[in-house]
Formats: C-alpha cells, structure tokens, sequence
C-alpha cells in the first residue's frame, strides 16, 4: 500500500464530520447499494474520490482496487478503513495517473457532485478503462420541476457546508456528452430534493 501526499488543502471539518453524518443514510438505504454494485468487482478496480472509505469493506477480496483521493483529512480517515487488498493514493478525478486502459472497472459513489470539471473527470474515466470495462456509480443528481428550482438556489450555500458539493449537477447527461452508455441504471431519493442515480455504464 502507498500514498503520493500533495499540498491539496482539504476540508477539515467536513471530513471529521462526514462518518456520522453518512449513519443514517448508511443504514437506510446507501450501504444496500454499494454492496449490491461493487460485490461483483473482480480484476482492476479503481475508486476515484473515495472520502473516508466507505466503499472498501463492499470490495470482493479478489478485486484489486486502487482508490484515489484528493483531500489529505478524507485520506486520512480512508487510511483506517483500508483492506490488504487496497492501495490507497492523493489524486483528483480530473488527472488520473495511470496508462490508458488500466483498469477493468472504475467506481464513482457520490462523486461526480463534488469533481471542479465533470467531462474532464469522465474523460479521464473513459481513457483508463479498458475496452470492455465499466463505470459503475451512485451519484445524487439534479430534481425535476420546483425542486430542480429549489436546489438550484441553495446550491451556493450547500456547496460551502459540504465541501464544494453541487446538488442539481445532470450527471446523467454528463454521463451521455461523455459518450458512455449506460447499461443499467435504478432511480431512487436520500430525501424529497436529492433523487439519485445508480447502475453502470460503458465507453462507447
């Protein structure tokens, strides 16, 4: 196991906090579907942004998993949480460091929310993954009707308590303009204004 330490500032506080803020919603629904998506990961797998770890006991023990991320508090706190077969580095979804199509599957979990550039993110995906391999993801997205409307306008104060986290992004749109095609995909809500998106999708 490694880690390429780099100067990024991070989020102390939301760091220290995100454990307990995630039970709740760990217990209800969100731990059902990391173990339902990422159990059958075998081979190469990367993790972008994979916060405090939550993902890493969900992990066959056959699976190879490389998980990045790119604020030294949530690194910190993934450390703990680390399995022999994870490697753990610092690095954003935006420039990942690793030969095209290294990977058999990338993992993006509530993610794409938080990332500086989406497309840039998903073209990154695109270039490690190899021909038949497979992004799978759980990620919040934009609302339909008033309460689209309602998030567009906290959007600003959300993203300043929850460490830059945009919550009307049209990931599944983005997903699209990326040129992958989704392969499955399930609709459900962690609360009346943030509907979420899950499944897989491929390069096309």
């Amino acid at each position: 196991m490694s880690e390429i330490a780099t100067e990024t500032k991070g989020h102390r506080w939301f760091a220290a906090m995100y454990d307990k803020l995630s039970r709740v919603s760990e217990r209800r629904q969100v731990a059902r579907l990391r173990r339902e998506l990422l159990g059958d990961l075998h081979g190469d797998v990367l993790e972008i942004g994979a916060g405090t770890g939550l993902n890493f006991e969900h992990y066959p023990a056959d699976a190879r998993v490389v998980a990045l991320e790119p604020d030294p508090h949530m690194l910190r706190r993934a450390r703990e949480k680390l399995r022999p077969n994870i490697e753990l580095r610092q690095a954003p979804a935006e420039s990942l460091p690793f030969g095209d199509a290294s990977f058999d599957a990338v993992v993006s979990t509530l993610v794409l929310c938080t990332v500086d550039d989406v497309q840039r993110s998903l073209a990154e995906i695109r270039r490690v993954l190899r021909p038949a391999g497979r992004l799978v993801f759980i990620e919040h997205v934009r609302a339909d009707g008033f309460s689209g409307s309602v998030q567009d306008a906290i959007r600003p104060a959300w993203g300043y308590f929850a460490a830059g986290c945009n919550p009307n992004r049209r990931t599944g749109q983005a997903l699209a303009d990326a040129a992958f095609r989704v392969t499955s995909l399930q609709h459900t809500e962690f609360a009346p204004i943030i509907p979420v998106i899950y499944g897989t999708a491929e390069p096309t």
